[in-house]
């Protein structure tokens, strides 16, 4: 398995560098580190289905996230009735199921919360070397899930894990297409448009989620804030604007303007005033703006080079330079959070669609889907460790996730057949 992370142990003092656990990974040699996650401890028959919930969202983080082999329940061999301290742990039966570290937890209810307690253990030397307590509304367990999937990968890391920032994208049905934002694993999704058409969805700051709506009759750009209705954003009237994109600090949106001739890249305030064009190939197509995570570059596809190709530019349009040069047809730009990477769609030659990256200053290419139906439609996770994107492997268009290399795909739990399209992966 190629590279996956980078922990950042220098900004660590060397006091704690002695002692610190984290996982050091240096390209093909890395290998996820054995997890076994017991079940949860728990007092009362009430905390079922609670608990069920949050183990089935807990189980799934630490299976996405890259970093662990999480093993099968079904071999474990340790009494199931064993403790949460490490005196009471038969660590022996965890290292014979080839478990390097163990992860214990209680979860227990106080009113309309949930509180749950982790506890990680060294196998090796039955040593426990982590602990934290997380609580979440019982009526939201795999919210809890996430926290405690959160506190074990910074344990690990050193850094944020993505499993806290929420995502958007677009649900199909009938001739519908709506917007929905949800956890970053699918689950507690809501709808925030109602009928028509509405797509290529972007989260901005503060919860704010912009869109491109048909519901004025042509394609106009709307802006969704937590609590109010969505508003459309003032645009060239007569022009059909999509495709709106939040700079780093929400400040700015950019978005592509279609005319009778042209579909230019424009850059305005937030609430769509002071707009100003940053292309102009006249009967050219210039779309889909994604910002560089300072906030001083753009991404965008035209077709000036006669077929649709990634490029770059300043963000105030100058400096505009040509990134890839392979394929015929590349689409769906991402700018990784790290500033490296743009992730893209690109179209092979047997006609199928699959993911690629390229890297920002040598132009390197690096393929990571193939031979599974069409992958589209990328978007980094928020640390850049992950990619979300939508496949067809499995029939309808649904969403996945895998690390940023192309390894371990995971389809998001709990779809169903109605396909899923455009995610966006909040910062």
């Amino acid at each position: 398995m190629k590279a996956l992370l980078v922990s950042l142990v220098l900004s660590l003092p060397l006091a704690a560098l002695a002692q610190a656990p984290v996982i050091q990974i240096s390209g093909a040699t890395f290998q996820p580190l054995p997890l076994a996650l017991s079940t949860p401890l728990t007092q009362g028959g009430e905390l079922k289905s609670s608990a069920a919930a949050v183990d089935d969202a807990l189980l799934f983080d630490l299976r996405a996230s890259g970093l662990f082999q999480v093993l099968d329940r079904a071999s474990f061999l340790a009494d199931a009735k064993e403790g949460m301290t490490a005196g009471s742990i038969n660590f022996a039966r965890w290292a014979d199921v080839g478990a390097e570290a163990l992860v214990k937890y209680t979860l227990t209810r106080e009113g309309d919360e949930l509180k749950a307690e982790a506890r990680v253990f060294n196998v090796g030397n039955g040593r426990e070397e982590f602990k934290t307590a997380q609580s979440g509304p019982t009526a939201q367990p795999s919210q809890l899930a996430h926290k405690v999937a959160d506190a074990i990968y910074r344990h690990y890391t050193r850094e944020p894990s993505p499993f806290l920032v929420p995502i958007t994208y677009v649900r199909k049905s009938g001739t519908n297409k709506d917007v929905w934002v949800a956890d970053w694993d699918g689950r507690n999704a809501r709808q925030l448009s109602r009928g028509g058409i509405n797509v290529l969805p972007a989260l901005g700051p503060d919860g704010q989620v912009g869109y491109t709506s048909y519901q004025g009759g042509k394609p106009d750009l709307y802006v969704h804030k937590p609590g109010a209705d969505a508003v459309r954003l003032k645009t060239s009237e007569g022009q059909m604007a999509t495709g709106i994109a939040f700079s780093p600090d929400g400040k700015r949106v950019a978005y592509a303007l279609a005319d009778d001739d042209s579909t230019q890249i424009w850059v305005a305030g937030a609430n769509g005033e002071g707009a100003r064009q940053l292309t102009d190939t006249r009967f050219g197509i210039n779309t889909s703006p994604a910002w560089s995570p300072d906030g001083k570059r753009i991404a965008f596809v035209s077709n000036r080079g006669g077929s649709p190709q990634v490029y770059v530019m300043n963000a105030d349009g100058s400096g505009v330079r040509r990134l890839t040069f392979q394929g015929n047809y590349n689409q769906t730009p991402n700018w990784s959070p790290r500033g490296d990477l743009i992730a893209f769609t690109a179209r092979d030659e047997r006609n199928a669609f699959d993911l690629f990256t390229v890297h920002v200053d040598t132009g390197k290419i690096t393929r990571l889907t193939q031979d599974q139906a069409n992958n589209e439609e990328p978007s980094f996770s928020p640390n850049g460790r992950l990619v979300l994107f939508t496949s067809t492997r499995n029939g309808p268009s649904q969403l996945f996730v895998m690390t940023a290399e192309g390894n371990n795909p995971l389809p998001l739990p709990g779809q169903d057949k109605a396909a899923l399209t455009t995610p966006d992966w909040g910062r």
